[in-house]
């Protein structure tokens, strides 16, 4: 009785539960980049993302006042101030401890005070008060370092965002690179988009000698690797004048889609009511009338699913924009090469490689959101009849 169809399985809380690690799985790294994109370079180097909304405690390198505010007290030349004065942190903090060596950094508590080189004296408080002291005049043009190590409340920032978007000339900021995966991506995605769905309709619903013959070869390209056509079609595109622009790459990526968009499509139609359209033909609608007006409204969930693999790999693309985007001057870097550029020019500044790379996935997500209700049924396309 338990197999009986309609029956509730046994299994199903595993199922749920395989479901939400799969989901959690995707979603932590997401959250933790999104979250990250908003921090500062201290917060992410001091704690993980899932501590952004708790106090920190970071290690701060601050300076004193320039030895030109000195004044002599006594007999004695003194430098007073706040160790945090002008720095953009809350008006509560509270060290735990600081050092006038990067050695040892926590070298003195609070109240505290260090002996300096000529006899210079300085102490320093919970709050960041410090008094430097001196028996002969300071000189140089610099304060002296103090290391701090001090809890620091949580700091969100948006300045981030404005440096990788708006920082720099026309031609490295992401904002270009955004701009130009657009251009690369919208006709990479239309175009085998077009030409798949009028081969998938000839291949599935029209009579011609070789079909069986041209399935077949179709299948077999879907495994021919990518990189094994990489250099042969540049010197293709090199010959014929379109090498080094947006058309050669919109049509290198037309040539590696329309083999999984066609088999994907073809199989969907397939699947199709046959009665619909012999009805079609007998009331004299022609070849191109039934496919317009009956097979690509009825094989949208198809299209929808290979517009969401062709947007997400043409988007995520580095390979074929590297070989078939040359421009020395950076006016066509895609937003993948982009972000290899940042890795090679800021190495540690995590916080603005954390936010040009939840830049780079905002779209995506949003495509696949946004259709992520016909995936299913695209790539269920005629496995069951």
């Amino acid at each position: 009785m338990d197999n009986i169809a309609g029956t509730k399985s046994s299994l199903t809380w595993a199922v749920h539960i395989s479901v939400a690690a799969l989901v959690a799985l995707w979603l932590f790294p997401t959250v933790g980049l999104f979250v990250s994109s908003f921090r500062t370079a201290d917060q992410i180097a001091t704690s993980g993302w899932w501590k952004a909304l708790f106090p920190t405690e970071q290690s701060l390198t601050l300076r004193t006042a320039d030895p030109d505010t000195q004044m002599s007290v006594d007999g004695v030349y003194v430098i007073e101030g706040n160790l945090f004065t002008g720095e953009d942190l809350s008006d509560e903090i509270d060290m735990s401890a600081w050092g006038t060596s990067s050695r040892d950094i926590g070298a003195y508590a609070p109240g505290d005070t260090a002996e300096l080189r000529d006899g210079e004296r300085i102490t320093v408080q919970a709050n960041g008060d410090y008094r430097l002291e001196s028996p002969v005049e300071m000189e140089g043009s610099r304060g002296q370092r103090i290391f701090v190590t001090a809890e620091l409340p949580p700091d969100f920032t948006l300045e981030n965002y404005q440096q990788v978007l708006f920082s720099g000339n026309a031609t490295d900021s992401m904002a270009k690179a955004f701009f130009n995966t657009l251009t690369v991506t919208i006709p990479a995605t239309i175009i085998p988009i077009v030409v798949a769905a009028f081969a998938a309709y000839a291949l599935a619903w029209m009579d011609f000698p070789g079909r069986a013959l041209l399935i077949a070869v179709i299948v077999g390209l879907l495994v021919v690797p990518l990189q094994l056509a990489l250099i042969p079609l540049l010197k293709l595109h090199l010959g014929i004048g379109i090498g080094k622009g947006y058309l050669g790459t919109w049509l290198a990526h037309t040539g590696f889609g329309l083999p999984l968009a066609i088999y994907l499509l073809r199989n969907y139609m397939v699947g199709l009511p046959r009665d619909i359209i012999e009805n079609a033909r007998v009331d004299g609608a022609t070849e191109f009338q039934i496919f317009t007006k009956i097979i690509l409204p009825l094989s949208f969930p198809a299209l929808a699913s290979f517009a969401i693999f062709q947007f997400l790999w043409t988007w995520n693309d580095l390979l074929v924009a590297k070989v078939f985007l040359i421009d020395a001057t950076g006016q066509t870097t895609v937003m993948t090469n982009q972000i290899v550029e940042l890795l090679g020019t800021r190495g540690g500044n995590w916080e603005i490689l954390a936010t040009a790379a939840f830049v780079s996935i905002a779209v995506p997500l949003l495509v696949f959101f946004a259709m992520q209700k016909y995936l299913v049924r695209g790539l269920l396309a005629g496995s069951v009849k």
